[in-house]
């Protein structure tokens, strides 16, 4: 008597197949140096340049250096792990992986963990160049700031890999970087305040996740103590990443469109 495998339900949440995800993919990180490079340095190098930008204007590199140590660890994963998602998909691996008892929670919990040790990794190095060694003069804690730089990272993984369901090529993946991120770069509040902004602009940066990541950093430049406000801006980062997690799980396609 023959027996078939039944595949794991699509919502479902296994940890071991969840953790033999992650593993896969951090062994397959190792050997591509380059990506790690480009995921670790990047955003610490950005920062470098942006200090001695401003060298003479000490005052201008504190007050937009904590809210960019947010946005280029969103943007670097961005990239990143839309594209790494995308090859897996093109070179037929997730199609594999599929056929598996592998439920698409599992492949995208599991992706998220794996790049997520390497965001922890990014915004601790990133957020200690800025702090001890660029000297950003910041009233609130560190590791409020390493906090939001994570959860900033976190969010960018998410984006990452939602949108490689929509790409057919990673010349396709990085397009959807100008859709993607660069409306909430200018809507976020670094280039002016929100609050000066036309009132259809506004009401758009109030629903971009980029905004609150902005806000929160700027709560930890400017108050000694964990503000409500911050505990309200971190939620909602944290709470977006979760939501297009969850997006990516139901759109996640076993190969390219």
């Amino acid at each position: 008597m023959s027996t078939t495998t039944t595949p794991a339900p699509t919502g479902a949440l296994n940890v071991a197949r969840t953790t033999a995800t992650a593993t896969r993919v951090l062994r397959q990180l190792r050997h591509d140096p380059r990506t790690i490079a480009l995921m670790i340095l990047i955003p610490c190098l950005m920062l470098f340049l942006l200090r001695y930008v401003f060298d003479g204007s000490p005052r201008t590199f504190d007050s937009i250096g904590a809210s960019l140590l947010g946005i280029f660890p969103l943007i670097t994963m961005f990239l990143v792990t839309s594209i790494a998602t995308l090859r897996e998909r093109t070179s037929g691996t997730l199609e594999r992986l599929l056929a598996m008892p592998l439920g698409k929670a599992d492949l995208i919990v599991g992706y998220a963990l794996a790049f997520g040790v390497l965001a922890i990794i990014q915004s601790a190095l990133a957020t200690g160049l800025a702090v001890w060694f660029l000297g950003l003069d910041v009233t609130g804690s560190p590791w409020l700031l390493l906090l939001v730089a994570l959860l900033d990272a976190l969010l960018g993984t998410a984006l990452g890999l939602f949108v490689s369901a929509f790409a057919a090529s990673e010349f396709q993946a990085v397009q959807f970087m100008p859709a993607v991120i660069f409306p909430q770069l200018l809507l976020c509040g670094l280039f002016t305040p929100r609050s000066n902004m036309q009132s259809v602009l506004e009401g758009l940066s109030d629903v971009l996740p980029m905004s609150y990541a902005v806000d929160g950093m700027n709560e930890v430049l400017r108050h000694t103590d964990m503000t409500a406000t911050f505990i309200r801006d971190a939620l909602i980062v944290a709470g977006c990443a979760l939501l297009v997690l969850g997006l990516g799980a139901a759109t996640l396609r076993r190969r390219t469109p």
